[in-house]
């Protein structure tokens, strides 16, 4: 006798998904693992991976600058930047120099060639996150990344650390404290 077949592993994942479609942590999971795995793959030739494509990308952007507020903004521990920075600059990515308002820090500058990795990294995220988003229309894509961004920027209502807007503006209202020079 063959045993009757009530249900399909699609059907069962079609319930499984009706019975979490509420459930955001669930839906943010999925949406964030497919993200990964994408990341991962178009930044694997990148040192760092996606964390060195956010360096390679702010510090293009020429802010915040220094390697403390790179690694404040970025959510990165300062010994973790450390050493990622070590490794991008050995890639010839990025270099460090001088700060000319405090000698002791560093500010972080993309070179030439990490200009050109960056603008090809750039692409391929931008074709790998339109092929992710590929089941929301245009119009829906664009509000997907507004309500996103604005999620990111004001999550310092739930979570007591700086968002990255926080600490960036910080970093260029603080005025410098003037250097003593002794005699």
């Amino acid at each position: 006798m063959v045993p009757e077949i009530t249900s399909t592993p699609c059907d069962d994942a079609a319930r499984v998904c009706g019975a979490l479609d509420a459930d955001l942590g669930w839906a943010l999971g999925v949406v964030f693992r497919s993200y990964l795995k994408v990341t991962n793959a178009v930044l694997a030739d990148v040192p760092g991976g996606p964390r060195g494509y956010q360096v390679l990308a702010s510090a293009a952007g020429g802010r915040p600058g220094t390697q403390l507020a790179l690694a404040q903004q970025l959510g990165v521990d300062r010994t973790v930047m450390t050493y990622l920075l070590d490794d991008l600059e050995r890639a010839g990515l990025v270099e460090r120099r001088p700060d000319p308002t405090d000698r002791r820090a560093r500010r972080i500058a993309v070179t030439g060639h990490g200009e050109e990795i960056l603008a090809r990294l750039t692409e391929r995220l931008r074709q790998a996150e339109e092929h992710l988003l590929g089941s929301l229309d245009d119009p829906d894509r664009a509000t997907f990344r507004t309500i996103l961004q604005r999620l990111a920027t004001r999550i310092d209502d739930l979570d007591p650390t700086p968002d990255a807007c926080t600490v960036a503006r910080e970093i260029t209202e603080t005025p410098t404290p003037p250097r003593r020079v002794s005699a």
